[in-house]
Order: structure tokens, then sequence, then C-alpha cells
């Protein structure tokens, strides 16, 4: 499953198809968007090692009801000009076994609760939200905001600068970053308890070209940084990871 990152790489690039790709007799609030994409990540966040990531691209709305890579399923409970608020389940992300140094184990993919809110005004999009997890390894709590300004650079090309911030409560960082006693004798490494608070920031920036009035290609390219906490981590072997990402996508 892909990374926070690529998460958000895959979301901003199908939300630029949804405004942009097709023209005006397509347009509309409902819509239905599937695509593929691959991704090139750090195998976790803060590994020296990186991997190539099939990500699907799917961004489908209809009425109240959404579904989408960064939200999850789930349904806008406001929407009210520029305002949206909206609750859903989604996934919270982990790592595996082999991606990780030998003793620590791997971090099982779960899923939580998010409940998130968007404003659009002069141009920005400003999007914040929070995930509690229930199923899983993880089910502590993270927390993001981002603002993007999508720019029609053209009638096909539009272009999307977007930052953003992410913060943890101790449960969840510990959990993702943390080495406990079994994985201390296991590994090597010290142990380490991570506690909470904001835990890395991103910029972001992507491109969306309508190749025809469906069909929409994209590409991104981003850095995270960690900080606080959870860049002392034995675990994280650089704070600072690039990411990209390429997708393809049909517009239903």
């Amino acid at each position: 499953m892909a990374s926070q990152q690529l998460a958000a790489q895959a979301q901003t690039q199908s939300e630029a198809q949804a405004q942009a790709q097709a023209p005006e007799r397509l347009q509309g609030k409902d819509h239905f968007i599937l695509g593929i994409g691959a991704g090139y990540t750090p195998t976790y966040q803060g590994s020296d090692a990186y991997r190539a990531v099939p990500v699907p691209v799917f961004d489908i709305a209809w009425g109240p009801v959404f579904a989408n890579l960064r939200n999850g399923v789930g349904i806008n409970v406001i929407e009210s000009g520029p305002v949206t608020v909206g609750a859903s389940v989604t996934y919270m992300p982990g790592y595996r076994r082999r991606d990780v140094p030998e003793g620590i184990g791997k971090l099982s993919l779960g899923a939580g609760g998010r409940g998130f809110a968007s404003i659009r005004a002069g141009g920005l999009i400003a999007t914040v939200g929070a995930t509690k997890g229930f199923i899983g390894d993880n089910k502590g709590v993270i927390a993001d905001a981002t603002v993007s300004y999508p720019v029609r650079v053209s009638s096909r090309l539009t272009l999307i600068p977007t930052i953003g911030t992410t913060w943890a409560d101790r449960r969840y960082n510990h959990r993702y970053f943390g080495v406990d006693a079994d994985q201390a004798f296991a590994s090597g490494l010290p142990r380490y308890r991570a506690g909470g608070g904001f835990k890395d920031a991103s910029a972001l920036l992507s491109l969306n070209y309508r190749l025809t009035d469906h069909i929409g290609l994209g590409a991104s390219a981003g850095v995270t940084t960690l900080f606080g906490e959870v860049a002392d981590s034995p675990l994280v072997e650089h704070k600072t990871r690039p990411s990209g990402f390429l997708s393809a996508a049909y517009r239903f």
C-alpha cells in the first residue's frame, strides 16, 4: 500500500484531473476517475533504501459519498459553498519486516476513522484532518494539514504546489519509530520511546496534463523532512527524503 506521501501525491493529481481535465460539458461535482500510478519512495519514513511501488489512482464522488486514496471511503456531511467537512474510513500505513533493521519486525497495515475539513478561498485549498487507528498494529492518532494552490498554465496543463505537515500522538510515533526492549535485544539498536508532536513537513509539486477529454497524465516530486523526537529515532537513517510519482487516469 502507498505511503502517506504517495497517497497525497496520487490524490493531488486525481483532484487536478477532476477539476481541470474535462471540458465544461463533462464538468460536474460527481466524477469517476480510475487509473494506475507508480511511486518511488523510501521503504519507510527515514529509511536509506528506496523501492518502486504500484499505486492505484481513484477519485470517486457521487453525491455526498466519496472514495479516494487520501481520505478513504466516506461521506461529506457538510458541503456549503467553499467548505467541505467529511468523515471516512481510511488505511494506516505500515512497513514490511524486510524493509526495517533485522529484529524490529513488521508494522502491519491498518484502518482508521478519519475526519477532515477543507476550504477553498482565493485560489488556495486548505485541508486539515485526523485519523484514529482501530484495526492493525498502530492504533494511535495522526493529524495532517495541507495548503495547495492549483495554477492553470494552459487549457491542458495544471500545476499544483503543496506544502503540508503532520502531527502524531505518542502512541502512533512510538509504534512507528520506537524500539522496545525485545526489539533492542534482537536488533542491537538502543531502546527508544518516541513522544507525540509534529513529526514532519513536506513540499510537493504536481502537474496534470489533459491528454484527451477523458485521459489525464500526472507527475509529481516531493520532499519530506522528519523533525521532533521521531527524527532522533535509531530507525531514522535520513531525516530528509525525496519521492516521486507518475500516473495515468481515465475519467468516465
